[in-house]
């Protein structure tokens, strides 16, 4: 899920957030982060429909 990254570096990323943000701010910051990753994902899934409907025009 997260490519090469370890626990390690996990861990470091999750501490410099607590760091930057509060613990307050970050269960809001992953709720929009949350909605961005779902948002693309829907826009991303449109866009290859759009494309699939063009090839099918074509032929």
């Amino acid at each position: 899920m997260f490519g090469s990254l370890g626990a390690t570096e996990i861990l470091i990323i999750v501490f410099a957030l607590l760091l930057l943000f509060g613990g307050k701010k970050l269960p809001e910051l992953a709720k929009g982060i949350g909605k961005g990753i779902k948002e693309l994902k829907s826009s991303m899934k449109d866009v290859h429909d759009d494309i699939s409907i063009e090839k099918e025009l074509k032929q």
